[in-house]
Order: C-alpha cells, then structure tokens, then sequence
C-alpha cells in the first residue's frame, strides 16, 4: 500500500505539534492576528440609509493558492453603495501564508498581502467567496460574489489570476451571498451552485420601522428573493446553467447559507440551502442531472414547532459518529439555532433543545459556523460567530457607531448527544465584541488542529488560533486525484473518509471547502484521535463511487491518499 506525503509535512520521524504562540491560561483559541501581519478592515460604507446589503457581509477565503502545503487566504471587501458610477473600489485582498517552522518545533504564520502581484482585481460591493480547482490543473481557482457582478479568477499556477467570470459564463449577476463548488454529477468536474439573496438596488430601498419608531434595517421578507443558480462544468474551463433542466428554478427561497454532501447515503451529493426567513431546502440528487426538492419532508426545512427561520450559516456534520450527514443552522436572535440530526436515509430530526443548544443560542444572530473537533477528542463541536442585525440599545446607549455586536460561541460536544458552551473558558476572544459574519476554519499552521479566520462587518478581520487540538493526537489528510498529463494533483472535494481503527467507533469526514457563511474552508480532513496512538485504517469513498482502503496510515501528520494509488 503507498502512501503520498505532503510537502511540508515529512513522513519520517513525528511532527511537533507546537506553536509559536504561548499559551500560560489554557486557553482554547488566541487572537494572533497582531502577529500575522494580517491588517484587513472591512468597509460597510453605511451613511445613515440603512442600505440593507450593509450588514451582510463579509465572507473569507482559505485556499493554498500556490501550492506549498499551507493555507492562504482572501478576504472580501465592501465598498459605497452611493458611490458615482465608474468610483473605484476598494476591492478585496489576497494574503500569502509564508508558515515558518523553527528549529525547535514552533510555528509561526506571516501573512504577507499580495494582492497586487496575484492579479486579483475584485469590482463591485463583494460578499463572499469560494474555491476549488474548477479547469482541474492542479491550482486552487477562487470565485467571489457580489451586489452586482460575481467573478471567477482562474488560477494561473504561477502565483497569478485572469479573471474568467464572463468566458466561463458564470458573472451571475444581482445580489448573491454564499455559493459551492461541487462534482453532483460525478464526471470529475467541479460544477457550481450560487445561492442568490434579495432583490435590492439602492433605489429600490425601503424605510423601515422599530417598534419605538427609530429607523431600522428591514426584513428580508420586504424584497423579492433572487433565484439560485446551478452551473454545469463543461470540462472546457466553461459552464451551462442548468437550473431549469436540474429542476431548481421552480423553487427558490432568499439563500445565504449552502452545505454540500451525500445526506441520504446513495453516494451522490446534495445540496442543503438556508434561507433567510423562508424554508430551508434539501435538493435530493436523483442522479441524472436532476435534483428534488425535500427539505419540509425531510425535516429539515422549519423548526420543531414548523416554522421557517432565518437561516445563515450552515454545515453538516457526522457530530454522533453514526455514519450520516447532520446539519447545524445559525439563525436570528430568539430563534435559536437549529441542530438537525440524520437517521442514515437522509430523514431529519430537530434535537437543538434536548442537545442544550437552543437556550444557549437565543440571544444571538450566527453567521459563520463550523463543526470542527477543536479538542482532537474525536467529537465534532461547534463554533460560530455572531452579530445581530437590528442594534442593540445598550451598545447604542454607550455611543457605539455600530451596536450590532456579539461574542463568538464555541459549544464542546460531550459525546452523548449534548453540547457544552464553553464562554469565556475557552478564551478571551469568546468574550470580545464584534459584527462577525464570515468565518473559515483551517489549519493555518498545519500543527493539526482547526484554526478560525473571522470577517467582521465593517471591522477588522481576526485570526483566531487552536492552541488546544494539537494536544491529542490526530490524523489529517488531503484526499486527492492526479491532473492528467501533468505531475499535479487536484484536490477531490466531496470524497468521503473512514477512519477505522479497533475497539473504536469508525470516524467518518469528507472534504469539503464549502459551509460556513459566504465563506471557503480548508479542504483537508482532519480528524482528532484523543490519546489512541495506534495508526488506523483509512477507507476512501472517492467521488464516481470507487473505494480504496490504505493500512497503517501515520498520525500526527498530513498525509496526501491519491486515488488510485492505494494498490
């Protein structure tokens, strides 16, 4: 059986798992953004109009864009709403990682801005990103969405990007958030789905009232949502919108959250959309090109009591370690978030209370989300950041210019079907203030465990570092396939993973850069293995349907499984 290695990680001798980061209180994660270099400050433009796409974004970007084994990242600017026409924008920027592993084992992540050099040049009010290697050259491209035109910026594979958002036929236009690129067709083509919002223009915007009579930012429920959009790869760097032949434009909802995987365990990938006060969506692949829409019967689409929510963030999950696809949903204060707990057949059940996760949640607005086993106790947690829409009288009362902020909330998973919130226990940064929005999870210092790059409205972006993961031991891999007449591979996004080992429960993950809010996340699988020591069997789900087994894998590192090398 062979093993591939990545390149920064070696496969002899064992990885120290440490951080140039001290950590005297045991916190959970630290805010190092200070000592990145990362200095991006989101642009809202708010002028006093309550222009509603203000409070939307901002999305981030994890992706290893140059190929060097650790992840960059993109964070997506705002801009003026009421800007003359032809008034540039400032546009969102691109920060290489230049990851330093010291001679004592400790790590250091430099950010260093390259925007210029990459050729990125983002136009209109951004929104959200994200990536995946759509031309299968072996270079991670990047998509971003807009009010207004989205782009697609074709990774060159030489450190640069062309923009190709019109030649491949993708510069959706109007107002869309978060959006997937995912193989629903299994051709070993990445297609994409674009989730779009709300129709808004400046002219079109509506004052709205509280109840004390102040003005207020309106619900999504007083614009018309926007329909989606699905687009086939045609395996020539173009796409086919085939919303109307995939079945999903009789049905559309205002979406702003999209999680991609198999939830009915047919081996084909679904798609699981939040809307923003309206039915969530469940669209079923039936494996020919078509999707059916089963969200309500499901049981995923509205609350327990049936009502529709509105839904933000989202991502799925196998947090009960029973072979299925769950879903976790961020909602509006007093709704409290959902938890959506999958029979195997991709029937849902609404466990948020029972699983202590409602009560603790109603206070807050979530957007970016993640389950990510933060400990390596091998128990998917969850973490979201928030931030409400309508403000906050107390935070006004304090001359806040913008009292929308809340804390972030990490919730352990104790591994009988409950959550813990950990507050300010975890760390500091789950007690600060902020208008959180985006959120990406990745191993920005490959010491195995799940870091955090947060994008706040109209604030700083954040780097949050795990410096607890890394004290168990873990196992993480790239999931991969080779680029046809090239020495390069690409990275297999919606493969499937079992980590099996003896007298254990089987761990199942998958690779995934999507979820999350308007954001990309790390397409690697990682996964904590607690104090076991022992390396495990790894089975492979590849995205056509085949499956692969390789014995013995090595812990406590990164490991490239390349399809079809396992014999």
């Amino acid at each position: 059986m062979s093993v591939a290695c990545l390149v920064l990680v070696r496969c002899g001798g064992t990885q120290t798992a440490t951080s140039g980061i001290r950590n005297a209180r045991g916190d959970w994660f630290v805010d190092v953004t200070a000592q990145t270099g990362l200095s991006f400050t989101h642009v809202n433009g708010m002028t006093g109009q309550f222009f509603y796409p203000e409070i939307i974004a901002p999305g981030v970007a994890l992706f290893d864009y140059d190929n060097d084994g650790d992840l960059d990242v993109f964070l997506v600017q705002g801009g003026s709403l009421d800007a003359a026409p032809g008034a540039p924008a400032p546009g969102g920027r691109l920060y290489r990682n230049d990851l330093e592993i010291r001679a004592d084992g400790a790590r250091d992540v430099r950010f260093t801005d390259v925007t210029d050099a990459s050729g990125i040049r983002t136009g209109g009010y951004g929104m959200g990103a994200a990536a995946g290697d759509y031309d299968n050259d072996g270079c991670v491209d990047l998509y971003v969405t807009a009010l207004g035109r989205n782009q697609l910026f074709r990774n060159k594979c030489d450190g640069t990007f062309e923009e190709q958002g019109a030649a491949a036929g993708v510069n959706d236009s109007g107002w869309s958030v978060s959006a997937a690129f995912v193989d629903y067709d299994r051709d070993g083509w990445l297609d994409l789905y674009v989730g779009h919002y709300l129709t808004w223009t400046p002219s079109l915007n509506t004052p709205c009232y509280g109840p004390s009579g102040r003005r207020v930012y309106c619900a999504p429920k007083v614009y018309a949502p926007q329909p989606s959009r699905l687009h086939h790869n045609n395996r020539d760097g173009t796409f086919t919108d085939v919303t109307v032949t995939s079945g999903m434009a009789g049905r559309f909802g205002p979406a702003l959250g999209v999680t991609t995987a198999d939830f009915n365990g047919d081996g084909w990938i679904d798609m699981y959309v939040a809307n923003d006060g309206q039915e969530n969506q469940l669209w079923v692949n039936q494996r020919n090109g078509t999707f059916k829409e089963m969200g309500l019967l499901s049981g995923a689409a509205v609350s327990e009591r049936g009502r529709a929510k509105a839904g933000m963030g989202v991502d799925a999950g196998d947090f009960d370690d029973d072979g299925d696809e769950d879903l976790f949903v961020t909602n509006l204060s007093g709704e409290g978030h959902d938890l959506y707990v999958n029979d195997g057949n991709g029937v849902f059940e609404s466990r948020s209370a029972p699983a202590g996760l409602t009560f603790s949640t109603l206070p807050f607005t979530g957007f970016g989300t993640a389950w990510l086993d933060a400990d390596n106790d091998g128990w998917l947690d969850v973490l979201t950041v928030n931030g409400t829409i309508q403000r906050i009288d107390a935070l006004a009362r304090t001359g806040d210019p913008l009292p929308l902020r809340q804390r972030k909330q990490l919730f352990h998973n104790l591994g009988n079907g409950h959550f813990d919130e950990l507050g300010a226990a975890a760390g500091d940064v789950f007690a600060r203030l902020d208008v959180g929005r985006g959120a990406a999870f990745g191993d920005l210092d490959n010491d195995g465990d799940t870091d955090v790059i947060v994008g706040n409205n109209n604030g700083a972006a954040q780097v949050l570092l795990n410096t607890t993961g890394a004290r168990n031991h873990w196992i993480g891999l790239r999931l991969a396939g080779r680029v046809p007449g090239r020495d390069a591979t690409r990275d297999m996004l919606g493969a499937r993973v079992a980590i099996i080992r003896s007298g254990s429960p089987t761990r199942w993950r998958r690779a995934r850069a999507d979820g999350s809010f308007a954001s990309a996340n790390d397409s690697r699988v990682l996964v904590g293995l607690g104090g076991a020591t022992a390396p495990p069997r790894v089975r492979v789900t590849w995205p056509d349907g085949t499956v692969e087994e390789w014995r013995d894998v090595p812990i406590d590192r990164y490991t490239t499984l390349v399809a079809g090398s396992s014999r």
